[in-house]
């Protein structure tokens, strides 16, 4: 099974590679040709894998989410210029807290309406699918055709909102794992203070030291020139590794010292290696897909029903961020146009499923929460690929038309 995983792996990471800039501009995103990539391999298409569905694989499942949410959290925090992202703090922030608030709301009565489910089991879907990914987040806002069109403010935004979400929306998980199982509210509130406080801490003494040393190193040259990808990428699977050895929120710990990192290292004189890196990074996220697609529960899906399973799907996509993010247009300062993509372009992907199955760990797998919460995922993966182009084309015609609006106004 492995020979075959890594066969395929390594094949779709050359067809990536050598149509880079064909996929860019196709209807087509990386992590959704990998999708479909594990379903072809999976039992649904030619069955050489031999993968056990997510119901039944969850725990694995999990710890190679945790990975990826890793390095792409850290990828994230070093996108931009510091400067950029202390400028963002604001609407960053409201969009972190209010906004993530407002879709697990949405997203639990949705749940419950569509699957027809009780309080607990709506809860631990609201929360495990409200935050922004940033894995399918970066298929929107890097690469020449989305920093060629898309303002550099509303990619900032959507960047840093994807990144600092993930770790932050555990509180929300905990407060649903305290309705649907034994956990206490007061435990839930220990538990979550204690992960997000402790992840800040552990993350800004790593990030500080990471940095200080780099610029230090280079300073006096004991250190090779090499690589920024191969130091951010250590640094992330230490403060990983340092996280689960405390019990705090090893993504959040990445993505603050990532953040910190960068604005104590030399990072900002390297940015030609920074677009390096970040090209690399997007292979990372191949292997996932493809073995979530080989590990889709057909079964558990058939078993929702497929008016509801349709119900639930148009309702997150539709009502869990677009309301949400127009509701919050004039406080976030935007315009029409960066309202509508910024509403639209919330993809849900690894994060969710990270927290799904951190839920399934926590409280047992229940075939149904994970299988409504699956079917969003590859619903998500799918919709917002397939919309990435065509979004991009509608935002760069909408910008046209403003612009010659005001030129003609002049």
């Amino acid at each position: 099974m492995l020979n075959v995983l890594l066969t395929v792996f390594g094949c779709l990471a050359l067809v990536v590679a050598a149509l880079s800039k064909g996929i860019q501009r196709a209807p087509l995103t990386a992590p959704l040709l990998a999708l479909l990539t594990g379903v072809a391999v999976g039992p649904a298409g030619v069955d050489v894998v031999g993968l056990p569905t997510v119901v039944e694989g969850h725990t694995e499942l999990h710890e190679v989410c945790r990975l990826l949410l890793a390095v792409s959290v850290m990828a994230v925090a070093l996108r931009y210029r510091f400067r950029d992202v202390r400028a963002r703090a604001k609407p960053v922030a409201l969009l972190m807290v209010v906004a993530m608030a407002g879709m697990a709301l949405v997203t639990t009565a949705v749940s419950a309406a569509a699957l027809g489910v009780g309080l607990g089991a709506a809860a631990l879907l609201g929360a495990a699918l409200c935050p922004t990914d940033p894995v399918l987040a970066s298929s929107v806002v890097t690469g020449e055709p989305a920093e060629k069109t898309v303002a550099a403010r509303t990619r900032q935004l959507l960047s840093l909102e994807s990144g600092g979400n993930d770790g932050l929306a555990l509180p929300l998980v905990l407060a649903a794992i305290a309705i649907a199982g034994p956990l206490s509210g007061g435990e839930a509130v220990l538990e979550s203070l204690w992960q997000v406080a402790g992840a800040t801490l552990l993350g800004a003494v790593a990030g500080l030291l990471g940095g200080t040393v780099l610029r230090a190193a280079e300073k006096h040259r004991t250190m090779q020139p090499g690589p920024l990808l191969l130091y951010t990428l250590l640094l992330a699977l230490l403060v990983l590794g340092l996280s689960g050895l405390l019990s705090v929120d090893g993504v959040l710990a990445v993505f603050v010292a990532g953040l910190v990192f960068n604005a104590t290292s030399s990072i900002n004189e390297r940015t030609t290696e920074n677009k390096i890196d970040e090209a690399i990074n997007r292979f990372a996220v191949l292997p996932l897909f493809v073995v979530f697609g080989a590990m889709i529960p057909w079964r558990e899906w058939g078993d929702l029903g497929w008016w509801r399973a349709l119900l639930l799907v148009l309702g997150v996509l539709l009502l869990r961020r677009l309301p949400v993010v127009l509701a919050l247009k004039r406080p976030l300062s935007l315009t029409w146009r960066d309202a509508l993509f910024l509403g639209w372009f919330g993809p849900i992907g690894v994060s969710a499923l990270f927290y799904l199955t951190m839920e399934a760990h926590r409280l047992g797998a229940d075939p149904r929460v994970l299988a409504a919460g699956t079917l969003v995922i590859t619903a998500s993966t799918v919709a917002h690929g397939v919309t990435t182009t065509l979004g991009l084309k509608a935002y760069r015609t909408a910008a046209r038309r403003t612009k010659a609006s005001r030129s003609g106004a002049g």
